[in-house]
């Protein structure tokens, strides 16, 4: 297992993803996994940036853990920012044109639609969202 713990700030999701990357390579991850994992980080991480501690900054923690049978990456998103549970809201209806669509919840559903497991706990004062990918 790996982990980083960096200010949760829009800057540094790049930072994460290369982070995140460097373990994924050591795996010989498919290119298509790696780049649903890094959209999902962009996504994930961006929240938290964005909403977790506004207007302030704190930190966030990026843990990377390979598990075997399937063989799979499970990245752990942790905060101690505002309690939210992005799996609680709505997918959006997407049978609608943008302009119809309620502004919000695509990225996530994104994620929902693209990672193996997605599962999210307020614990002790912290945030963790979890995400699984077979590679």
């Amino acid at each position: 297992m790996r982990e980083l713990t960096i200010d949760a700030a829009v800057e540094n999701i790049e930072k994460v993803t290369v982070f995140v990357d460097e373990q994924l390579e050591m795996l010989e991850c498919p290119m298509k996994a790696q780049m649903q994992i890094d959209i999902a980080i962009d996504e994930l991480f961006g929240n938290i940036a964005h909403y977790a501690y506004n207007p302030e900054v704190g930190p966030a923690t990026v843990r990377v853990e390979v598990v075997e049978e399937p063989l799979s990456v499970v990245i752990t998103f942790i905060d101690n920012g505002v309690p939210y549970d992005p799996l609680k809201k709505d997918d959006p209806d997407i049978t609608l044109s943008a302009e119809e669509r309620e502004i919000g919840g695509l990225g996530i559903y994104m994620v929902k639609k693209t990672m193996d497991e997605i599962s999210y706990e307020y614990n002790d004062g912290q945030n963790i969202l979890k995400i699984r990918k077979h590679i």
